[in-house]
């Protein structure tokens, strides 16, 4: 952030309570540039859940993933993105603004299933909920992604990304459990929770 004395106490504070959140160990977390164009403050978080060697099968990994992987295995990834605004907005209806991102490669034979998309919104809104965390004018957008390969790359299996891309309006600065709320979507996305009762995975890709 540079110069914190020109920032708004605000704006420290939700920093603070971000400092705070105690987000799953599988979970790589850092601080990224900003965009510096949606709103006069704000701050970047990248996400990786990455499966750095071997793994047992003993129940640590829930599903597909629970078999033995290899190495420097991406699960999933994402972006969780701050904005703050003084003068407030009415597009975000307050002064913050949560933006967020998250990737995982699925199976290919999910491609066609209509509910992946409902999948996704559905653990959002529970997370947040399980987390307490308060918002309004939440909105997004699921995006299944075909990958087929041809050519000199003809014998690699086809691929499906689920993404989810949303956002939403914290209700005010003390967004703690909001990235913790978020980390385990990512972690989901990736296929590691237990889940909430009642919450569906989702259908992680085979891994050979």
């Amino acid at each position: 952030m540079g110069d914190l004395s020109q920032v708004p106490p605000e704006f420290l504070t939700a920093l603070g309570a971000l400092r705070r959140a105690k987000c799953r160990p599988e979970l790589r977390l850092e601080e990224i540039p900003a965009p510096t164009r949606l709103a006069p403050f704000a701050v970047s978080l990248a996400a990786d859940v990455v499966c750095s060697g071997p793994q047992p099968t003993d129940g640590t990994f829930h599903g597909p993933v629970g078999q033995v992987l290899p190495q420097a295995q991406e699960l999933a990834t994402g972006r969780f993105i701050l904005l703050y605004d003084p003068e407030g907005s009415d597009v975000w209806n307050g002064n913050f603004r949560i933006v967020t991102y998250i990737r995982a490669e699925l199976e290919p034979d999910m491609g066609n299933d209509q509910m992946l998309g409902s999948v996704a919104w559905a653990w959002l809104v529970d997370a947040l909920q399980e987390h307490g965390a308060r918002y309004s004018s939440a909105g997004g957008t699921a995006t299944r992604i075909l990958s087929e390969s041809y050519g000199t790359l003809a014998g690699r299996s086809d691929a499906i990304d689920i993404e989810l891309r949303a956002s939403w309006t914290p209700d005010g600065a003390d967004v703690q459990s909001h990235l913790e709320a978020w980390s385990d979507m990512v972690c989901t996305f990736a296929g590691l929770p237990p889940l909430p009762d009642g919450v569906s995975p989702l259908p992680r890709r085979r891994l050979n």
